[in-house]
């Protein structure tokens, strides 16, 4: 079997022992068998009550407290962790599969190869629910941006699992327009507040992460365009987050 990237790999299935470098698939990983995870990131907060040894960071892994967890399998994700770190688990004989995600299919597609194939667990129902929610059709709701940064202020851009997640809730993603689909582009790009703050976007929405936006320190930037708060679990992140993100920002 391969994994999203076309690795081919060896893996003992039914796998019994997991190890979670991408905070959305421990999540996801927990609410199917959390007796199979056995170890997680630091970045790792869902569900909060999870207790496993952590391996440090998304892009800087522990590799010998990985290894130390005997794991039947690694789960990586291609934004999220670093080529460097993979190749040298395998390197290590540790298996890895690694996940491409950027749209809403290919999450629920590759979830459901990463449970039924990799793991050898079937599809979870709650998979097979979010599949369900999120081909039901919706209504166009306005333009919104998405910022993640500030100082200097960074946006949601084109091709981003985001910018497709608010797409299929119905809103267009300001900062998400992509002409030509064959160059390369700045998937999350640097803007200046003039062209965030515009009247003609609906409205912006203010996560608490990468940066944590509150009441306090996001929205008194803005005098034209209307701000709301929102989790940015629900807009990055797949899993169960997914079935939330449908029903709370549909």
């Amino acid at each position: 079997m391969h994994d999203d990237l076309g690795t081919e790999l060896a893996i003992d299935r039914p796998v019994r022992r997991v190890v979670s470098l991408v905070p959305s698939l421990t999540e996801a990983i927990a609410a199917t068998r959390r007796e199979a995870l056995v170890g997680a990131t630091d970045w790792c907060t869902h569900p909060t009550d999870l207790d496993v040894p952590r391996v440090r960071g998304t892009k800087n892994p522990d590799r010998a407290a990985i290894e130390a967890l005997a794991p039947d399998l690694v789960v990586a994700n291609q934004e999220e962790n670093r080529e460097l770190d993979v190749r040298r688990l395998r390197d290590a004989g540790v298996p890895v599969w690694v996940t491409r995600i950027e749209t809403v299919d290919e999450a629920l597609t590759s979830m459901r190869r990463l449970f039924d194939e990799a793991f050898g667990w079937g599809v979870p129902g709650w998979l097979e629910e979010a599949g369900r929610a999120w081909a039901e059709p919706v209504a166009a709701r306005g333009t919104v941006a998405v910022p993640i940064w500030r100082d200097p202020w960074m946006v949601v851009g084109p091709r981003t699992y985001t910018d497709d997640l608010l797409r299929r809730l119905g809103y267009a993603n300001h900062f998400g327009a992509d002409p030509d689909p064959d160059a390369e582009v700045d998937r999350y790009p640097r803007v200046e507040l003039d062209r965030l703050d515009r009247a003609e976007i609906d409205l912006v929405l203010l996560p608490d992460e990468p940066y944590v936006f509150t009441a306090d320190d996001g929205p008194e930037a803005f005098t034209s365009a209307p701000t709301r708060l929102v989790s940015g679990r629900l807009l990055t992140w797949y899993g169960p987050a997914m079935l939330e993100a449908r029903r709370t920002l549909g």
